[in-house]
């Protein structure tokens, strides 16, 4: 997780707030305002009523100790602020802890549409409501202390896990409707209509499947994996998911379904 970026990081006063600037706020007031409009029918209800808990502002970047509050007194979570970028040891000791890392900068006008970096409008937005579900949340505790524990190698295979699910995760019942529970997807327009369409593949999730899945962060997704629910996260937490790493290890990754990323020259 750790790359260049030219992004930095505000740094929150001794009581956790930060001063953003008037450009800051107004960037969160449009990302949030071209966002919202997408969610009804696509978002999961989990989401949705994470969004009405938080009661999020809307014209200006909300401050740290508000969404502290909220995620407190629902799941006994609350945020970190951190720097643009973190070690993957990092990550996983804050999840652990039931601290949600989020980098406390927003994306430049030039970046609207899209950054690699996690902002703090992807990490608010895209995340934080759903920290108020108590699967939700127990799954990012288990995942933090498995990837602890975890060798550098199997973080790697860790890391599909967590893409599959926490950030480009979809749910569907049987017979019921297609809806999106990751935040990579809710913090994007472009992402979220085409997660609902008709171009990517779409299949159950599999755990040694979702290990085995290679993916690139910088296109949209080929593939998206498939929970029936929201609380089916508190199953895969109780899988002996270092099992199945070992065995992904074994078998090796499928032949990915986008083309290699072209390298600078």
């Amino acid at each position: 997780m750790t790359k260049a970026t030219q992004y930095v990081s505000h740094e929150p006063d001794a009581q956790g707030y930060i001063n953003f600037s008037d450009n800051e706020n107004q960037l969160w007031q449009q990302l949030y305002a071209r966002q919202i409009k997408n969610l009804p029918g696509r978002a999961c209800d989990a989401y949705l009523n994470g969004v009405d808990a938080l009661n999020m502002p809307t014209d200006r970047i909300p401050q740290l100790p508000e969404i502290d509050k909220v995620l407190l007194d629902t799941t006994g979570w609350q945020t970190s602020a951190v720097p643009a970028l973190i070690s993957f040891g990092k990550f996983f000791e804050l999840l652990a802890n039931k601290r949600f890392p989020v980098a406390t900068f927003i994306r430049s006008k030039e970046e609207f549409d899209y950054l690699q970096e996690p902002d703090i409008f992807h990490e608010i937005f895209g995340h934080c409501p759903l920290l108020t579900n108590p699967a939700f949340a127990n799954f990012s505790h288990i995942y933090g202390q498995l990837g602890l524990a975890a060798s550098k190698e199997d973080r790697v295979f860790l890391a599909r896990l967590y893409w599959f699910t926490v950030e480009f995760g979809l749910m569907q019942s049987k017979g019921g409707d297609l809806n999106i529970y990751g935040g990579g997807i809710l913090s994007s327009p472009g992402e979220t209509l085409y997660a609902m369409g008709d171009e990517p593949i779409r299949k159950p999730f599999e755990l040694l499947d979702v290990l085995r899945t290679p993916y690139r962060i910088d296109i949209m997704q080929p593939i998206y994996y498939v929970i029936e629910n929201i609380d089916y996260l508190d199953e895969i937490a109780k899988m002996d998911i270092m099992a199945q790493v070992e065995k992904a290890k074994q078998l090796g990754l499928f032949d990915p379904l986008f083309p290699a990323k072209k390298q600078a020259s």
